[in-house]
C-alpha cells in the first residue's frame, strides 16, 4: 500500500514530468548551481588571495574572454547535467512506485477471499 506522499508524487510527477523535462527549464533551474563554482572561481581571481592566479590574470597574456567563456561553459553544464539527474532520479522514483502499486492491485484483486476458520470446541489446556 502506497502512503499519502507518494500518491502524491505520482499525481504530481504526472503532471509536471514533461515540463520539467524540457532543457530550458532544466537550465534555468540549474543555474544556482552553476552560480555556485563560477562565482567563487572569480572571487579567487580577483581577490589576489592566489598570488600565482592573481599573476596570471594580470599578465598581457591573459585573455578575459577565455575565462568568461569557460566560465560560462561550466554554468550551463553543470546546471543542465544537474537537473537531468534530478528528473532522471525522479522518474525512476515515479516508475517504482507505479510497479508497485500495480502490484499491490493485482495482489488485493487475485486473493481470493477466504472463509473464517471454524471454531474449535475444544477445552483449552
Amino acid at each position: 500500500m502506497l502512503s499519502k506522499e507518494d500518491e502524491a508524487f505520482i499525481d504530481y510527477w504526472e503532471k509536471n514530468r514533461l515540463r520539467r523535462k524540457k532543457l530550458f527549464r532544466q537550465f534555468l533551474l540549474g543555474v544556482p548551481l552553476g552560480l555556485l563554482i563560477a562565482v567563487p572561481t572569480v572571487i579567487s581571481l580577483t581577490s589576489g588571495w592566489y598570488k600565482r592566479a592573481y599573476a596570471e590574470a594580470n599578465s598581457p597574456d591573459f585573455d578575459p574572454r577565455v575565462l568568461f567563456f569557460a566560465l560560462l561553459l561550466i554554468v550551463v553544464f553543470t546546471s543542465i547535467f544537474w537537473q537531468r539527474h534530478k528528473w532522471d532520479q525522479s522518474e525512476q522514483h515515479y516508475r517504482e512506485l507505479l510497479a508497485r502499486r500495480d502490484r499491490d492491485r493485482r495482489a488485493q484483486s487475485a486473493a481470493p477471499a477466504e472463509p473464517p476458520p471454524p471454531p474449535t470446541d475444544s477445552p483449552a489446556q
